[in-house]
Formats: structure tokens, sequence, C-alpha cells
């Protein structure tokens, strides 16, 4: 029987997939889902830290035995796991940085973290900044009318072969596991080839 594998249905979660597809050589039915992460559009993340935001949904289906394992960006991840899984694998990652997708002037920035905020004003001081939330598509497109400037993850420009975009790398210390991917399965499971 084939293996089930959960995973958002973003086009960067299916540009995530294949890149796991290829790293382990071996096929498996894809069962794609939303999670609240994805519904919920006008929740901030600035103050929502570790949480299951983008991964409960997957979460449940493991616990309940509907897959038998999920694929998550990495710094995406609740901590802590909850109980009953396991992360089983971690990938060595793209590129980890930050980058700035912008038009010039640079007044109006979306990004929703404070981090790169910060690392942004470094570059322009006198810029406001707007939450945006959406796919990597959808913020990006905002910057012909509402932003100058979208922050994104360089690894996901990669992964969705944006690298054309006008851009710059942000200063300072990316986030922990950015650019990594994760697979996460039951505590207890044996039988999946990365455990």
């Amino acid at each position: 029987m084939k293996m089930k594998v959960g995973a958002r249905s973003s086009p960067l979660s299916r540009a995530q997939v294949e890149e796991v597809r290829l790293e382990f050589s071996f096929d498996f039915e894809v069962i794609w889902t939303t999670t609240i992460g994805d519904r919920d559009q006008t929740t901030s993340l600035r103050g929502l830290g570790k949480t299951d935001f983008f991964t409960r949904e997957l979460d449940e289906m493991l616990l309940n035995g509907e897959i038998d394992a999920a694929i998550h960006s990495a710094k995406d991840l609740p901590d802590p796991i909850p109980k009953g899984l396991k992360i089983a694998w971690i990938s060595k990652g793209l590129d980890p940085r930050d980058s700035l997708v912008f038009k010039e002037p640079v007044r109006v920035v979306a990004t929703s973290s404070v981090r790169r905020e910060d690392a942004v004003r470094i570059l322009y001081p006198d810029c406001r900044f707007v939450d945006l939330r959406g796919t990597i598509h959808e913020r990006l497109a905002k910057l012909n009318t509402e932003v100058d400037g979208v922050v994104v993850a360089e690894a996901a420009l990669i992964r969705l072969k944006l690298t054309h975009l006008h851009r710059v790398f942000l200063p300072g210390k990316p986030l922990a596991l950015q650019g990594k991917l994760a697979i996460v399965c039951r505590a207890d499971e044996k039988i999946i080839p990365w455990t």
C-alpha cells in the first residue's frame, strides 16, 4: 500500500513536497489540506510564537491515522511537538536569509514579523509597516497596489522559481530552521523510510 503524506495545499507547500520526493526517491500519495493558518487571513502572526497555527489539522490527521507523515516548513513547527508525534527528518535546507522584494521608493513594507521589521529599518529607517497574509504569490501581488516592499524567505523564492524578482537580503540573523523542511510522523512509527 502506498504511503500517505499530508501537506498544505499552497503552491509553496507543493514545491516542498516535490523537494522531499526527489530527496528520498520513492513514491507516495499526497493528501492536500488547508490549516487554520491558511483559512484565517486576519490574525497577525506577530504574537503567535511557536504554535500549531500552520500544523494543527495535519497533526490531527497523523494522530487519527489518516496519513503516515506530514511535510512542513520546519520553522512552522509548534514547540513542543504534540504528544504522540515526532520529528522524523529535517532537511539541510536552502538559503535561510530573509529577502525584501521591493520597488522604489520604499515607503510601505509588508511583514508580520517584528524581527523582520527591525531588519528592514536598518535599510529603510523611514518606512512604515503593514501586516500582510496569504500565499507568497498573493503577497507579492500587493506590490503593485498596496505596498512598496514584501519580506519573504529567500528559500521560498528559490522553491517557487522567483529569484528573478528585484530584491535585497535583509541584515541580521535569520529565523531558526528557516529554509529547512521537516517530516513529522507518529512517535511509534517504524516503517517510514526516513525514520
